[in-house]
């Protein structure tokens, strides 16, 4: 695979994660509601979600989800009913004052959660047979440039998720004020669920 291929395929990837999606969401809520910390540990999970569509689509798997409509289906109800429950205890969270969040809950709540919304994300399966073929050279070995191309989805996501991440982590000492805070954290909320409305439409078939 030539270099040339390789830059255009990262280029697109940048322009697709720039597009507001459930994971700008959620990672936009994450850090300015609970700090950088969650967030990153979110960012890792939203990558590790990825990767995990990305190898199944290498061997497969997305393939058999485009071909069944059922199976999209199920996975692209399961996505949005998730967002649509995250943006409701997003909601109820703002509720509470911004020390008695719970910061101190383990992080691996937020991974999980990253990693979940990617898992039932359909979309990202599509991506990888819909986008990334157009990239590979048929004239090569198909598994290790679909693989290449799959952890450069991946490292270009997550280098634009943490810079959300950071982003938003550093409005947090703007949101003091309890007051404040509970309206942007509600007002993130209702984005986030207007975002899963949104992905409900923009993937239907």
């Amino acid at each position: 695979m030539s270099l040339v291929t390789l830059l255009l395929f990262a280029g697109t990837s940048a322009l697709i994660e720039l597009t507001p999606g459930p994971n700008m969401a959620y990672l936009a809520i994450v850090g300015v509601s609970q700090g950088r910390k969650p967030g990153y540990a979110a960012v890792a999970g939203v990558a590790l979600g990825l990767a995990i569509v990305g190898i199944a689509a290498a061997l497969g798997l997305a393939a058999a989800i485009n071909a069944s409509p059922a199976l999209y289906q199920a996975l692209r109800w399961g996505g949005v009913i998730y967002l649509l429950w995250l943006a409701y205890d997003g909601w109820q969270d703002a509720s509470e004052e911004i020390e008695h969040a719970p910061l101190g809950s383990s992080n691996a709540i937020y991974f999980r959660r990253g990693l979940i919304t990617n898992i039932l994300n359909p979309k990202a399966a599509v991506f990888y047979i819909a986008v990334l073929p157009g990239f590979v050279d048929p004239a090569g070995a198909i598994m290790p440039q679909t693989l290449l191309l799959s952890a450069t989805y991946v490292a270009v996501a997550t280098v634009i998720h943490l810079a959300i991440v950071t982003a938003a982590g550093a409005m947090r000492p703007l949101l003091e004020d309890p007051q404040r805070s509970r309206n942007v954290r509600r007002g993130l909320s209702v984005a986030l669920a207007l975002v899963a409305i949104w992905f409900a439409w923009k993937t239907s078939v």
